[in-house]
């Protein structure tokens, strides 16, 4: 690797929404800083498979089967 090109790799604490922390390297801060998460896979639905119904903010989700209801979908 060319010298002064790339990021400084190095090893940062992760805290998770639990309060948990573990170690991972990174290009985040310098050495030893601690970057906290507000959304982790413990707790996102996209890990989780909770909250899998679809929502229908604004009736969004019905204005669009009204606007398109003629074509079969």
């Amino acid at each position: 690797m060319k010298k002064d090109l790339h990021p400084d790799y190095h090893i940062i604490d992760v805290k998770m929404t639990d309060g948990t922390i573990f170690q991972m390297k990174s290009t985040y801060g310098k050495e030893g800083d601690q970057i906290a998460l507000d959304i982790d896979p413990s707790v996102h639905p996209a890990w989780t498979g909770g909250n899998t119904r679809l929502m229908d903010t604004g009736g969004r989700v019905s204005k669009f089967k009204k606007k398109y209801e003629g074509l079969g979908f």
